[in-house]
């Protein structure tokens, strides 16, 4: 298996063609479907499907195309690493964010990045919390923003911020509960299991949150409706149709917070805490360690 082998497939997994991957890299055609072929030759399997509208990966493509680009990345900040180039970093870094802060902080952090590493690749994914742990231990990720991550000696990790889970109710009526009296102030997590409630799906790290410190006290959520998207649930709560349990930040992200009313949750409290992460395995290179610390300030400055 060769390094052109992996880029080859990886621009026409990405593409979705040969045409236009044969353009982007420069390579004749001929050469890249090669390249490809040797590739499922060597793996004992078909990579990409041919049809009249380009390729599209089969299964076993989009398992390798995540192998692929993991291996690929650690090759770039391995030359980054080697290069002894200081004073122009130019590797790549690939940031993991939660969806719960992402429309927060991409802007800024891609602003301070840009001014601080203009040679410098940067690469943001959105994703939950679980896939992106399993991103940063294979390689795939460099950095992540993960919600209350179980410690491990393959990772290290910093909290950047705790916050506690709020109820958030609508200014109108609920459907569910027609005699529902509204709550004034706070509310316990007993009480919180009876309202129903939007929320996540999993492996989203507020819903596991939820659901543990409910089984705590042998009990359930009332779950209505599953959304991923921290503004669509909120436009639902905002209709009616249901209770939010979230960080009292992701309002800041909605543009009508006057349509919502917000209540403490009690005995026990919720709380998240907002850890940074990176590979304890791996060397850190000069990109990465000005990101950690530019990642953290504008976190910080974000949910002040």
């Amino acid at each position: 298996m060769e390094l052109k082998q992996l880029e080859s497939f990886v621009r026409v997994a990405e593409l979705g063609s040969f045409t236009k991957a044969s353009i982007a890299m420069g390579l004749a055609q001929p050469l890249l479907s090669r390249h490809v072929r040797q590739l499922e030759v060597e793996l004992h399997q078909n990579l990409l499907i041919r049809n009249g509208r380009g390729v599209s990966p089969t299964a076993s493509g989009l398992k390798m195309l995540e192998h692929a680009r993991g291996i690929l990345h650690q090759v770039a900040l391995a030359k980054e690493e080697l290069s002894g180039t200081v004073g122009t970093l130019s590797g790549p870094i690939s940031i993991g964010l939660p969806p719960s802060l992402s429309k927060l902080i991409t802007v800024p952090l891609t602003k301070a990045f840009q001014k601080a590493l203009p040679q410098a690749k940067l690469t943001l994914t959105e994703g939950f919390s679980a896939p992106m742990y399993e991103s940063l231990r294979s390689g795939r990720i460099d950095i992540a923003l993960l919600y209350n991550p179980a410690p491990t000696p393959e990772l290290e990790q910093t909290l950047l911020h705790e916050d506690d889970l709020i109820l958030i109710a609508s200014k109108q009526p609920i459907q569910h509960v027609q005699a529902l009296k509204p709550f004034k102030g706070s509310l316990t997590l007993r009480e919180l299991c009876e309202l129903p409630l939007i929320v996540p799906s999993r492996p989203n790290a507020f819903r596991l949150l939820i659901e543990t410190e409910m089984q705590r006290i042998s009990k359930k959520p009332n779950i209505v409706l599953e959304i991923d998207g921290i503004n669509a649930i909120l436009e639902l709560v905002k209709e009616g149709l249901g209770f939010a349990v979230l960080p009292t930040y992701t309002l800041n992200q909605f543009h009508d917070i006057g349509a919502f009313t917000t209540h403490a949750i009690k005995s026990p409290q919720l709380r998240s805490q907002l850890m940074l992460v990176w590979s304890a395995k791996r060397p850190s290179t000069g990109t990465q360690k000005i990101s950690l610390e530019l990642t953290q300030k504008i976190i910080l400055k974000a949910l002040e």
